[in-house]
């Protein structure tokens, strides 16, 4: 990035930085996505892609999930999939959100799998019922990241897919938090088997600088008036600067094996905090896919009540007194370090962890 800042740091036109960062993005994406447009943010990509979406097929109405996470800006804010949102709106209108499968709690009072993935036909039934069927777009995480790293069963994101097609709407893989290796695959969405028309991309892709994406296909993009002479552009979108440090962050998850590193590091840091399930009373559950785990905090494993935030506050402020940082400010911990993480310093943490909750 220094070496570009001397150079040229302002533009949104095509600089050679810009080319060579796209010509190695879409050489790791799957064939049938190769036009990538460039954002500065997730919930500025996220909108795009909306409009993406609505000049593709033409409609309006767009399906996010309870746990959902998409961005704050207007146009998406109505699909927060939680309390966030309260006195913020009012919202735009034609946003719906339907439960996600988060079997731990499930919000259908279910079990899977005899449950039979009820919380996916209860979003055909919400389509069906509640709006007036004119879905651009339904926009999923593969795994909830701001939920608290909820993982859905293998049967639930492909029902989502199959429902998009019925209703002859698109299918918004949101990948900020899940892509670039987080997951121990490049995408979240390659561990369902899923064909998504549309990634959202950001967070990993800039190691940190603010850069964000929607990946499509030609067909979809030239879509007008999404595909017009600056009709998907962004003042900022694919910067020089933004453009080096896609370029810098992807040629070292290439070189340094992240993907590979999130995958076995993750496998082995949570082999060792499942044991936590039955150690510990107030553990109900510990949950993950490569570096991208979580932990439910309880006061009852019976009843699943969540443990009181004051107490999850307490294990954040001896877990910070031990020197490791961590996301445990709730009952959901979520634990997404640096996917360059070494076996070792993870599994310190993960003895911080145990210690801190032997004497809660």
């Amino acid at each position: 990035m220094q070496a570009q800042a001397a150079k040229i740091t302002f533009s949104s036109f095509t600089t050679k930085v810009r080319k060579d960062f796209l010509k190695l993005l879409t050489s790791l994406l799957p064939k049938h996505l190769n036009r990538v447009q460039l954002f500065s943010g997730g919930a500025e990509a996220v909108e795009a892609a909306f409009r993406l979406a609505k000049s593709v097929t033409k409609k309006f109405e767009f399906v996010g999930f309870w746990g959902g996470f998409h961005g704050k800006t207007g146009g998406v804010l109505g699909l927060l999939g939680d309390d966030f949102k309260k006195d913020l709106g009012p919202f735009m209108p034609g946003l719906y959100s339907v439960p996600f499968a988060y079997c731990y709690r499930c919000p259908l009072k279910l079990k899977y799998p005899s449950c039979g993935i009820a919380c996916a036909d209860h979003m055909r039934d919400t389509v069906k019922a509640q709006s007036q069927q004119r879905i651009a777009a339904i926009i999923v995480e593969p795994v909830q990241g701001t939920a608290g790293n909820v993982i859905p069963p293998p049967e639930f994101l492909p029902a989502i897919q199959s429902i998009a097609k019925e209703f002859g709407a698109l299918l918004i893989s949101d990948e900020m938090q899940t892509g670039f290796g987080r997951t121990g695959l490049m995408w979240g969405f390659e561990h369902d088997g899923l064909k998504p028309d549309i990634l959202t991309i950001g967070k990993g892709i800039g190691g940190g600088f603010p850069l964000s994406g929607v990946v499509a296909s030609k067909e979809l993009t030239d879509t007008k008036p999404f595909g017009n002479p600056s009709g998907s552009s962004s003042s900022y979108g694919g910067n020089p600067l933004g453009s080096a440090a896609g370029l810098a962050a992807l040629e070292i998850i290439l070189r340094e094996k992240v993907v590979e590193n999130s995958r076995t590091v993750g496998a082995a840091l949570l082999r060792r905090l499942k044991e936590f399930e039955n150690k510990y009373e107030f553990v109900g559950e510990v949950r993950g896919r490569g570096l991208m785990i979580g932990i439910e905090l309880v006061k009852n494993k019976k009843t699943k009540e969540p443990m009181d935030k004051a107490a999850a506050h307490k294990i954040f402020q001896e877990c910070l007194k031990r020197g490791l940082l961590s996301m445990a400010y709730s009952p959901r911990i979520r634990i997404s370090p640096p996917l360059t993480i070494p076996g070792k310093v993870a599994m310190e943490g993960a003895d911080i962890l145990d210690e801190v909750f032997s004497k809660v």
